[in-house]
């Protein structure tokens, strides 16, 4: 097993090498099996115990119980609802009693919508991941009636209902950035990469959280061991606005979201180990509610796994969120700077013994 630390030049360069080939897996919201399978033999290599359940992935080292990170394995891409007909994944029917207004995705969705014009999309089998065709994005649109982005696409008439369709995506390093549909195969990577360089915890790749999902499937872990934790990390991306809102920090921090109050010494023990380490950080919630005093319509404070988790068990399980700051949220060209990931890096390095 490696053992350098996962911040060196030569643990960057690891991991942008493995980054780049998860990237190019799709893992479209609500069916990732095949990415789940990219992941397991990922982890397989090394010495991990690694157990696959319904929507999650569990790894875990030689001290299990230190602490628990988690991150999500699904992206955003469209399903085939009907003859030449695409919807967005995270918003079907099925995903109905998400569609309240308040989140971000739904907040954000009159601002993407013309971002995937020309855009190459590629389709697979949704549980063995056979490839089935690539075609392009000609028109996206809001549907008023169906309060949904509908998707026109030319070269994927044949395929049936049910079939996810991904973007066709590719990691690109330019400048000190790096860019490619990020959220969040990015945090994936950075797990993955903690167990190269000796992580010894716990993590739980979870599925379906852009659909509100992933806190129930890891819910049902902690149900099956009847464990209870005030030491959850759960990695994301951060959408910010502009390359210099989002260039304010290396690390994103968070009190709380929408849903619930997160563990004041967990969150307090992140920053700690952040101004011990000379990383820029901030409070997501403190941006969000200084925005908010300048504007007539509220932006969310998010609804994340870690708040309907904490919200679900009365703050059982419980812990905060460690985030790194992009822009270009939920398209294929979602960037980040490499100065954050390094500093993320750096961060969770001081969890390996």
């Amino acid at each position: 097993m490696v053992k350098h630390s996962a911040a060196s030049d030569a643990g960057l360069s690891d991991f942008l090498h493995l980054l780049g080939g998860l990237v190019r897996e799709p893992s479209v919201v609500g069916v990732e099996q095949a990415f789940f399978r990219v992941v397991l033999r990922e982890l397989e290599e090394l010495s991990v115990n690694v157990s696959l359940y319904h929507g999650v992935l569990v790894a875990q080292g030689n001290r299990p119980d230190s602490i628990i990170l988690s991150a999500h394995v699904d992206r955003h891409g469209l399903l085939c609802t009907g003859p030449n007909e695409f919807q967005y994944a995270a918003f079907i029917a099925g995903n109905r009693g998400e569609l309240n207004g308040d989140s971000v995705s739904e907040q954000m969705m009159e601002l993407i919508q013309d971002r995937f014009i020309g855009q190459r999309v590629q389709s697979h089998l949704p549980h063995v991941g056979t490839y089935l065709g690539q075609g392009s994005i000609t028109r996206s649109f809001v549907c008023p009636n169906r309060r949904n982005l509908i998707f026109e696409i030319d070269g994927l008439s044949h395929l049936q209902p049910g079939t996810p369709v991904s973007f066709v995506d590719r990691l690109t390093i330019a400048d000190g950035f790096i860019s490619a549909q990020l959220d969040n195969v990015l945090s994936v990577a950075i797990l993955v990469h903690m167990f190269r360089c000796g992580f010894q915890g716990t993590v739980l790749f979870t599925a379906g959280e852009e659909a509100g999902r992933s806190w129930r499937y890891a819910l049902e872990w902690f149900l099956r061991r009847q464990l209870w934790t005030q030491r959850l990390i759960v990695l994301d991306t951060s959408p910010y606005p502009t390359p210099l809102a989002a260039a304010a920090q290396e690390v994103v921090l968070r009190r709380r979201d929408a849903t619930a109050i997160f563990a004041g010494d967990m969150t307090m023990e992140l920053q700690d180990r952040c101004e011990s380490l000379g990383i820029g950080y901030s409070y997501k919630d403190d941006y969000v509610e200084a925005i908010n005093r300048t504007r007539e319509k509220p932006l969310s404070f998010g609804r994340t796994e870690l708040g309907r988790l904490t919200a679900a068990t009365e703050g059982k399980i419980n812990g905060t969120t460690l985030q790194i700051p992009t822009t270009s949220y939920h398209t294929a060209s979602e960037t980040a700077s490499l100065s954050s990931i390094r500093a993320v890096l750096r961060l969770l390095d001081s969890y390996i013994d």
